[in-house]
């Protein structure tokens, strides 16, 4: 009886050493691999597009604000100042 004991142990004691070694080695092999770099790439693409994206709408904003300016001056009203904003970044 103590023999059976002693193996079901000591079969439960290598299969846990093969798990935690096959464990090991595939977090060290996903931790090694490409994985990381493509996701900061990936946000990095993304990052650059929106700033991308920002300095187009911005732009527009201004190019529109000129052609309603503009419009106002011929129809005789007066041109609003452009309103000030809190500006977080510079340009």
């Amino acid at each position: 009886m103590v023999h059976g004991l002693l193996g079901k142990a000591a079969g439960t004691v290598v299969t846990g050493l093969v798990g935690v070694s096959a464990y090991e080695v595939l977090r060290n092999a996903l931790a090694k691999a490409p994985l990381h770099d493509a996701a900061v790439t990936a946000t990095e693409w993304g990052l650059r597009g929106t700033r991308r994206a920002e300095e187009a709408a911005e732009s527009a904003r201004l190019k529109l604000a000129d052609v309603v300016a503009e419009a106002r001056e011929r129809v005789g009203e007066e041109a609003q100042p452009p309103a000030i904003g809190n500006h977080d970044h510079e340009h």
